[in-house]
This record gives C-alpha cells, sequence and structure tokens, in this order.
C-alpha cells in the first residue's frame, strides 16, 4: 500500500528495506546526523559518476511502468490491469520469512475475528467452506463444528499459506492458487465463500464475483472483509504535499481501494441477492510516519500497482513525516492512522429466500407514518375483528 523506499527511520537509526531493484553496492556513503544514519544511494551524490547515476535511475524508475498496464477485454467487459500480482506474491512471502511476522497480524486477527463472528451469525451449519487470501489464516480459528463441516484455504503466497493457523474442530485442506486465475472448484459445490482483506489487490474484481456466485450452491454465502476508499488517507495527504513542495509533483504511493457504493454494484451485477454492507473503523496511533510504513511493510501491504514509484527521496520522506505530525499528530507527539473496513455479505438466489412484496400490495401508506402510535391502538386483539366501516373491534 505505499512504494517500497530505500531506508526507513527507524528507532533512531536508518534500516535499509532491501529493495530487488537496487543493485549491489549500489548504497553507499553513509553520512552522520544527530541521532541517526542515513544511507545515501549514488543517484544522491554530486560525482563524476552522476550522469551515470542518473541514466540508471532514468531506466529503473520507468521499470515498473513498462510492463502492459493497458486494458483487458473479457466477455466484452474491459477489465483494468493494475497491480502486479506476481510483485504481490513476493512480497508476502518476504513478509512471512521475517522473524517478526506475527508482530504485524494485528490488524488482519482483528478483522479475521470480526468476519467469523459474522458467520456465527447465521444459524445454520456450512458443509463446504473456502477461505480466499487467507493469509496467516485469521478466520479459521475461529470456526467450529457447528459453523462450517470442511473448510478449504487459499493463499497466493506459499510462504503464508505454510504458516496458516487451521480451525482446532474442523477438517482444513490448503490450497496454493492465485484467485485472479480462477477458483479450483466445480460449480454449485461451494455452501460458504469468506475473504479477508485480500481482495482489494484483485484486478478483476467483477470477475472474481461473479466465480464466487457460480461455485456457490444456491442459497449459498459469500462474507468478506476489503480495506475501502478512506484507508490511510492521512499517510496519502502527506505524501502527496511533501512531493508537491520538495519534488514539484507527486506519485501515487497508496494503492487505490473501491467505494461501498461500487462493491454494491458489482454484487448485485454478480447476481448475489440479500446485500448487506457496512463500514467499520479502526484508528491506530504509531509514534510516527516511519514506524507505520514498515509495519505496512511487514504486513505485506506494499505498494504492488504498476505505476508505483520505485522510490521515495529522502526530503520528501521527512517533510511528509513532518506534515503528518502538523495536520494529524496527537497531544503526545504519535500520528493516527485509519483503516477504514468494508464489509460485505451476499446469498446466491434459491427459492426459500425473503421476496419483495408484490407490487401495490402494501396497506398502509408512507405518509401514515407520523401517526404509527395511534394505528396501533386500532390493530386487532387475538379473538376480534375490526370491521372496515367501523372505528371500533367488534365481537
Amino acid at each position: 500500500m505505499y512504494s517500497p523506499v530505500n531506508f526507513t527511520l527507524r528507532s533512531g537509526r536508518v534500516l535499509v528495506n532491501s529493495p530487488v531493484f537496487i543493485p549491489a553496492g549500489h548504497l553507499s556513503r553513509i553520512h552522520t546526523l544527530p541521532g541517526s544514519f542515513v544511507l545515501v544511494p549514488p543517484w544522491r551524490r554530486s560525482d563524476q559518476d552522476g550522469d551515470c547515476n542518473a541514466k540508471w535511475r532514468r531506466s529503473q524508475s520507468t521499470a515498473a511502468t513498462t510492463a502492459s498496464t493497458a486494458p483487458v477485454n473479457v466477455r466484452g467487459e474491459t477489465i483494468m490491469n493494475v497491480f502486479d500480482r506476481k510483485t504481490k506474491a513476493i512480497q508476502r512471502d518476504r513478509a512471512a520469512i521475517a522473524a517478526d511476522v506475527a508482530v504485524y497480524d494485528y490488524v488482519k486477527k482483528e478483522i479475521g475475528y470480526r468476519v467469523a463472528d459474522r458467520v456465527k451469525d447465521v444459524s445454520r451449519k456450512f458443509q463446504v467452506a473456502l477461505d480466499i487470501g487467507c493469509n496467516r489464516g485469521f478466520i479459521a480459528p475461529h470456526i467450529y463444528s457447528d459453523m462450517v463441516g470442511k473448510l478449504h484455504q487459499m493463499e497466493l503466497s506459499r510462504q503464508l499459506l505454510d504458516q496458516s493457523q487451521t480451525s482446532p474442530e474442523v477438517e482444513t485442506v490448503k490450497i496454493h492458487a492465485d484467485e485472479e486465475d480462477g477458483l479450483p472448484f466445480a460449480p454449485n459445490s461451494l455452501d460458504l465463500v469468506v475473504s479477508n482483506l485480500s481482495l482489494h489487490w484483485v484486478n478483476n474484481l467483477p470477475g472474481l464475483f461473479r466465480r464466487i456466485h457460480e461455485c456457490l450452491k444456491p442459497d449459498g454465502c459469500f462474507i468478506a472483509s476489503m480495506f475501502g476508499g478512506e484507508t490511510l488517507f492521512e499517510l496519502r495527504c502527506s505524501l502527496q504535499l511533501a512531493e508537491s513542495e520538495r519534488e514539484g509533483g507527486f506519485a501515487a504511493h497508496i494503492s487505490p481501494f473501491t467505494s461501498i457504493r461500487d462493491l454494491g454494484n458489482l454484487m448485485n451485477r454478480a447476481g448475489f441477492n440479500l446485500l448487506t454492507l457496512d463500514v467499520d473503523e479502526l484508528v491506530i496511533s504509531y509514534p510516527t510516519i516511519f514506524e507505520l510504513m514498515w509495519d505496512l511493510k511487514g504486513m505485506g501491504e506494499n505498494n504492488a500497482a504498476w505505476s508505483r514509484k520505485l522510490h521515495l527521496h529522502r526530503d520528501s520522506m521527512l517533510a511528509a513525516a513532518s506534515i503528518y505530525r502538523e495536520n494529524y499528530g496527537h497531544k503526545d507527539g504519535s500520528v493516527p492512522a485509519t483503516f477504514q473496513i468494508l464489509y460485505l455479505i451476499g446469498w446466491k438466489p434459491h427459492p426459500s429466500q425473503a421476496a419483495p412484496a408484490e407490487r401495490g400490495s402494501a396497506t398502509v401508506s408512507l405518509k401514515e407514518l407520523a401517526r404509527m402510535d395511534e394505528l396501533k391502538k386500532k390493530l386487532p386483539k387475538p379473538g376480534k375483528i375490526i370491521s372496515p366501516d367501523a372505528d371500533e373491534a367488534k365481537e
């Protein structure tokens, strides 16, 4: 959800994120600042190699945008190719092999519990369930035998899938696959599909919704959570203002998110019925912008858009930290980060589901809502009948 940077300030020192686009040996010249160390890449130097470094920097800065980002026409519908799925798989693998990977699970673990709680609210048992983008398994630990008969976990990253937690009571099958390539299930074979904070990286979201609808049995349920459009708006605004000031323009460091209105339209088009959409917000405080960016990297939520900027200048990053603190900071010096969570529930149509009443069958006008208390008094009591022409009940 943010572009990889060549250095990250944390705990009074600078750590190198080791992005793959930096050749070995190209970070040099350690400059000492008060209480910190800064690794300066060669294109920030003014020596005899400046021209060569500038050419190398320009070639690398355009590497991500030279990939094919042209829209693809599928079934007469234009699909935008926004995210690099291979890069996202690499980012998740790197997050998974970190020694302290569990430290960064706090957001997804909390939302995974809330998704499982919505499954629990349904008063029926789902025989076959699928968790799309299971990550390290944040829904499965809260799934029990009275809720699901068999659970399949599907994940893009092999490293995360190997670490995924399973249900304590339900048989769990792990599947290494990319949801963009299709779901490895036959039509009408699933009773429940869930997903926790993973669908925001899918390019063809309408197509995925259609495949989920196709794989669900009639009266099957789809429950998911996604990051909403207001997620990390503080970080987005701070980076844009800082880059505009220091570089005369800005790049997109935060990936685009879906609005709740668009989600409702997409689910309707996919054929889902009885939709339920709601919004929640988590506001988490961090010491500075740098801890926030470090934690996003630890979550595997780095920016994976094709148009991402490959590096963030030191001056721009320090300016963004100052802007963030001045515009959004707390009195104690910490800064908030907002995570907007969209929850969606949809059902595959079935004759047993509640249907809307026929047009014109209403017996009370909406104009009478203001007189609801008076109308309640006129309702018949058990064992009594109200005549249409009488104001009072007769035996």
